[in-house]
């Protein structure tokens, strides 16, 4: 299948698996591009500049096709050595970089001048506006079912993706809700030159999950994500357990961030990550939990969302043209 995303990165599909923390390691990455799409490695998976450089290194030994890097930029208090971070990525000669978060123009800026290809995740039509004029090469469109930070506008995918492929120029790829070949097509059909997946990339072989939490996924349904940090203007989707019950019931009484601030901690998190216990702290996932049955390979994912596409194309939608 060929489109703009795929001419520009080079790559046989077009599916990008996103930057995933604490999932967007060498070997995830290899994994996913190996198969023919795009893996990408989270900088801020690793705790220095020093490790990403070796974490790239790393992905080179994996695979010989092309990889990225996110880098995702949150303010901060204490913020991490982002530029350090950004030279890290040019210094190790990667070509494909997702940017992500912040008022990004100065890493943008950067990273085009050392000739790398940027894409940008927006969640707005007017945030892909701007980032297609500070000069990226490509956006991905988060709509509302999305894992993570789906912004404040709850716009979902089917109207978020046409909405944004009416007025962005540069290739797009459409984010949040797609893991199989029908969510691929509708993709195409919405206007996008590709899709970027997250949480189906959670559900397979290679991810670095406990497989207790893999087969979490697999018994959920669309209705176990859960919405938090509502009240704080941070919306995050996340899978629906123990913890975010707390988490939701102490926004609804109106308390602070700060009480309940050591539920949410991200090295909480990775804990139940790696322990296989669903409840022990939040994990990011979208709605498309309602649609991962197994846990495949990366391979025998892309394989079969392809597979899925092509006949969808050339049998079902065929079939309706007289």
């Amino acid at each position: 299948m060929k489109t703009r995303i795929t001419e520009m990165l080079g790559i046989e599909h077009p599916i990008v698996q996103g930057g995933m923390m604490w999932v967007g390691t060498a070997e995830m990455a290899a994994a996913v591009s190996n198969a023919g799409g795009l893996g990408i490695i989270t900088a801020l998976t690793q705790p220095t500049p020093d490790l990403l450089r070796a974490e790239i290194a790393k992905c080179r030994t994996l695979t010989d096709k092309p990889f990225g890097v996110n880098l995702t930029i949150l303010p901060s208090i204490t913020p991490p050595p982002y530029p350090e971070y950004r030279q890290a990525i040019i210094d190790e000669g990667v070509k494909i970089v997702e940017t992500a978060g912040y008022k990004p123009q100065e890493h943008v800026d950067h990273f085009k001048a050392h000739g790398i290809t940027v894409l940008h995740k927006c969640t707005a039509v007017r945030h892909a506006l701007s980032a297609e004029r500070m000069g990226v090469d490509a956006i991905s469109i988060d709509g509302f079912e999305c894992a993570g930070h789906p912004g404040e506008d709850d716009i979902p995918g089917l109207i978020l993706i046409p909405a944004a492929a009416d007025k962005v120029k540069i290739p797009m790829l459409a984010s949040g809700g797609f893991g199989d070949g029908r969510g691929l097509v509708a993709a195409l059909a919405l206007g996008a030159d590709g899709i970027n997946m997250g949480t189906r990339f959670c559900a397979t072989v290679e991810a670095p999950i406990h497989p207790s939490i893999k087969q979490a996924m697999v018994d959920a349904d669309e209705r176990s994500t859960e919405l938090i940090f509502r009240t704080y203007k941070n919306t995050a989707r996340v899978a629906k357990n123990a913890i975010t019950a707390q988490v939701v019931a102490n926004e609804a009484a109106g308390k602070p961030f700060e009480e309940i601030a050591h539920l949410v901690k991200g090295a909480r998190g990775k804990e139940g990550l790696d322990n296989g216990d669903p409840d022990h702290g939040i994990w990011t996932a979208g709605m498309i939990l309602g649609l991962i049955h197994d846990i495949p390979t990366c391979q025998v994912l892309i394989d079969r969302i392809m597979a899925e596409a092509n006949a969808i194309i050339a049998e079902r939608l065929a079939g309706f043209v007289r």
